[in-house]
C-alpha cells in the first residue's frame, strides 16, 4: 500500500509540473490581401494559406482578408512591420518613396514580357529581400500582374491626346509618367477606380487586363490600348519577429508554400493575359493591339526618361542591377 501511495503522489506531482517535452501550439495569423476575392492574386494567397495549414497539420492557421478589408495599400507594410498583422500582400512599387529598388519592375518598357520580367526579378530579388529585412519584414513570395496597358474613356492617337487628362496614379513612377505626358496625376486606390471614372475624377489609367476585369472596366471606359509597358509585382511579406518565433519546421513549411505560390502565380498570370484581353473585347471595349506609332513612340521616349531619372537617384549599387539585367547575368 505504501508503494501505491508513493506512485499516486508521484503522478500527482508530475501532473502539476510543467510538461518537459515540446508541444506545438496553434497559431492563428492574419493576412491582408489587396485585391477582391475573385482576383487571381487573391486566389494564390488562399492556396498559400491552405498549403501552410496542411503542411503544419493545422498548427499555423492563416486567415486571408481580401479586398483591403484590413488595411489599404500604403498601410500594409507598416502594419506588418509593427506586428499588427503577421502577413501582408501589396503592390511593390507603391513603396517607391522608401527606396528606388521597389520601383524597378515599374519602369516603363524596361521589361515588357514574362521572360524579361523573370530575368529582372532574378537579378533584383536579393537586394529587395535585404531592403525589406532592414524594416523588419521578410519576403515570402511575389506574383506578377499581366502587363500594364492603357484604359481610356476616349480614342488616343498620340501622346498629345493625353495632355490635361486626369491620369490615375498608384505609385511615384506613374505620377512622374503622368507629369511627363502633361497629364494630371490622380492617386486613386484600386477599389475606388470605378467610382472615380464615373465622377469624372479620372479619364485614363495604366493597369492590367486583370484589374480591368475586376473593375468591370467596360462600364466606364471605351478603349484598351495593349501597350504592355511593364510587368509589376505584388509581394507578400511576413513580420520577421513572428516568423522567427515559429518552430523551424513551420518556418520551412511557410517558405516552401511561398515558393509554390510564386510558381503558381507566375504561371497563372501568363495564362490569363490573352484570355482577359479577349474578355474585355467581348464586353464591348475597343481593344487596340496595333498601337498607333506616334503613341507608342511617345510612350517609349517617356519610359527612357523615367529610367534615366531612376538611374540618377538610385545610386551605384542599384544601377548595377539594371546593368546585370541588360547583360543577362544574375546577382
Amino acid at each position: 500500500m505504501k508503494t501505491v501511495h508513493c506512485v499516486s503522489a508521484l503522478c500527482a506531482l508530475l501532473v502539476a509540473l510543467p510538461v518537459a517535452f515540446p508541444v506545438q501550439s496553434n497559431e492563428r495569423w492574419s493576412m491582408s490581401v489587396e485585391q477582391p476575392a475573385g482576383n487571381f492574386i487573391s486566389r494564390v494567397a488562399v492556396d498559400f494559406a491552405r498549403n501552410v495549414r496542411q503542411a503544419t497539420q493545422g498548427h499555423l492557421d492563416i486567415r486571408v482578408h481580401p479586398n483591403s478589408a484590413l488595411y489599404r495599400r500604403l498601410d500594409v507594410k507598416p502594419a506588418v512591420s509593427r506586428g499588427d498583422i503577421q502577413l501582408g500582400d501589396l503592390f511593390m512599387s507603391a513603396l517607391g518613396n522608401e527606396d528606388p529598388i521597389y520601383e524597378l519592375d515599374s519602369l516603363p518598357f524596361l521589361a515588357t514580357d514574362y521572360e524579361q520580367a523573370r530575368k529582372l526579378w532574378a537579378v533584383s530579388r536579393s537586394a529587395i529581400e535585404q531592403r525589406l529585412l532592414a524594416d523588419g519584414v521578410r519576403l515570402v513570395y511575389a506574383v506578377p500582374w499581366p502587363a500594364q496597358s492603357l484604359f481610356s474613356d476616349r480614342p488616343l492617337q498620340h501622346v498629345g491626346d493625353l495632355r490635361d487628362l486626369r491620369f490615375r496614379s498608384y505609385n511615384p513612377t506613374i505620377s512622374r509618367l503622368a507629369h511627363l505626358l502633361h497629364a494630371q496625376p490622380t492617386t486613386i486606390n484600386t477599389e475606388d477606380v470605378a467610382q472615380a471614372f464615373r465622377d469624372g475624377k479620372v479619364d485614363v489609367m495604366l493597369t492590367s487586363s486583370a484589374t480591368g476585369m475586376d473593375l468591370r472596366a467596360w462600364d466606364f471606359v471605351s478603349h484598351f490600348y495593349d501597350v504592355r509597358a511593364f510587368i509589376p509585382k505584388n509581394i507578400v511579406i511576413v513580420n520577421e519577429r513572428a516568423f522567427q518565433r515559429l518552430p523551424e519546421a513551420h518556418r520551412q513549411a511557410l517558405l516552401h508554400a511561398g515558393e509554390r505560390a510564386e510558381r503558381a502565380g507566375w504561371e497563372l498570370s501568363w495564362a490569363l493575359t490573352g484570355y482577359q484581353t479577349r474578355m474585355l473585347a467581348r464586353r464591348g471595349i475597343t481593344v487596340v493591339q496595333d498601337i498607333p506609332p506616334a503613341l507608342h513612340q511617345g510612350l517609349t521616349e517617356v519610359g527612357q526618361t523615367l529610367t534615366n531619372e531612376w538611374l540618377a537617384r538610385a545610386g551605384e549599387d542599384r544601377a548595377r542591377i539594371i546593368d546585370d539585367y541588360l547583360e543577362g547575368g544574375e546577382r
